[in-house]
């Protein structure tokens, strides 16, 4: 069975960072990048990304404003914002945003509640 993909954007200065330790330790392939753009051409290129996970050290809005870029290229892939505090009202462009504060395993275990739901979506529609 073929791992998931899972696009991490990170603008710190490197993406080999225990985000990403995280997701490859749960089972994911993991594509990084700290470029908006290349992010966005990776979804153009990477048609079977499961899902996006965003961490931006400038702050909320940052990663808002990549997400809604993400979701405007692909509507399809989940976005998860990784966040300093949660965010009471995700935006539409954001499926879900898990705290910084919070342990890692809530990331990993959120992202498989993520898409598990949406495989089970996927398949209801299909009939």
């Amino acid at each position: 069975m073929a791992r998931e993909t899972i696009l991490y954007i990170s603008d710190k200065t490197t993406c080999s960072d225990s985000v990403s330790v995280a997701l490859k330790t749960a089972g994911y392939e993991v594509v990084s990048t700290k470029s908006t753009m290349q992010a966005i051409a990776l979804l153009f290129i990477l048609h079977p990304v499961a899902a996006a996970v965003l961490h931006s050290q400038e702050g909320e809005q940052t990663s808002l404003d990549v997400a809604r870029g993400l979701r405007a290229v692909r509507p399809d892939v989940p976005i998860v914002v990784l966040c300093r505090d949660p965010i009471d009202r995700l935006p539409p462009c954001v499926d879900a945003c898990v705290s910084t504060r919070e342990p890692l395993a809530n990331l990993t275990s959120g992202l498989k509640s993520l898409l598990t739901a949406k495989q089970v979506s996927s398949y209801e529609n299909a009939f």
